[in-house]
């Protein structure tokens, strides 16, 4: 049975579909950081500055800079933590899904290629 697949997508194609990857991981990411300063500053009290310092400083992993003060925003942030984490796995996956398609799809041409390979 021959096989017939498309041609590996010219770089530039490959460039635009990184871009657009990288602008919704932007987005999500934009996202994430205002839900954690919404929270450090309506549970918390927090200014909105040290809000942003809280909620940047959990999404990137690091932990948070201000004591919680308030039964609520301590349950708050243990969620937000656990939020952040799989925000941090989604943008990865978001970022790296052209890279590896790109990669899966050149490999399946080298073997579809490689007379030794054929049956």
């Amino acid at each position: 049975m021959i096989h017939h697949h498309k041609p590996l997508p010219p770089r530039a194609h490959f460039v635009r579909r990184l871009l657009r990857n990288l602008a919704i991981a932007a987005v999500v990411a934009m996202a994430a950081l205002f839900i954690g300063m919404w929270g450090y500053h309506g549970l918390e009290g927090m200014s909105w500055l040290d809000a942003f310092l809280n909620a940047s400083m959990i999404l990137g992993g690091m932990g948070p800079v201000g004591n919680l003060h308030t039964s609520a925003g301590k349950f708050f942030a243990g969620c937000y933590a656990l939020f952040s984490g799989v925000m941090f796995l989604s943008m990865s996956a978001i970022l790296l899904a052209p890279v590896l398609h790109r990669f899966l799809h050149r490999m399946h041409l080298d073997i579809e290629s490689d007379p030794e390979q054929q049956p």
